[in-house]
């Protein structure tokens, strides 16, 4: 059961997103996204008690999934036992997010399903198995460096970095860093604009 304080959350954080989607503009200013993710940030912290993450979001939804096969190894894994397999605020936020990102694209006209983004093909083609591999295996390694980290971005470079805790200033730049190196070695040679 998700209590009323953790409902009314989710529920801001989906009416907020809603409604800032209905602005038409096709890219926000970073000040004014900053400052609402700060505000989200405290709201975050007083209605509900925790910083905002999502990482733990997906864990609890490979450990519902994984109940439906194999339900005595999910209940026997430790890890699975510590997490709790629930529907919880976090979860509530994630779809949020995608729900608020749906609003944004349609309202400002940008919305399109493509397989393949214009960038990648401008640096390797057009094939969508080398793209589907790739996402999928960057994927993967970013939710298993969240969980080994104990924190996701929006944990640790968000939260951690609003609470001025060391570990999140350190994640924060390392996400930046990783980025940046890994967006000079896939996209040096390419023409295309991100």
């Amino acid at each position: 059961m998700v209590p009323l304080a953790d409902k009314l959350f989710v529920l801001g954080c989906v009416l907020a997103l809603a409604g800032l989607g209905l602005a038409t503009a096709a890219t926000w200013s970073p000040y004014l996204a900053g400052a609402l993710i700060g505000v989200l940030s405290w709201l975050s912290f007083y209605l509900v008690g925790k910083p905002i993450g999502t990482s733990t979001t997906y864990v609890r939804v490979f450990g519902m999934l994984a109940r439906l096969v194999a339900p005595r190894t999910v209940a026997e894994n430790e890890y699975m036992r510590e997490t709790g397999i629930k529907v919880e605020w976090q979860m509530l936020v994630v779809f949020g997010v995608l729900l608020g990102g749906l609003v944004s694209a349609l309202a400002a006209g940008t919305f399109g399903l493509r397989w393949v983004p214009d960038f990648w093909t401008a640096t390797f083609g057009a094939a969508i198995w080398p793209r589907l591999m790739v996402a999928l295996f960057g994927g993967f390694l970013v939710g298993f460096g969240a969980r080994w980290a104990d924190g996701c971005t929006s944990g640790h470079g968000i939260s951690g970095a609003l609470q001025l805790a060391v570990v999140g200033w350190i994640g924060a730049i390392c996400f930046f860093v990783g980025g940046i190196v890994m967006a000079m070695l896939l996209y040096s040679g390419g023409g295309g604009a991100g």
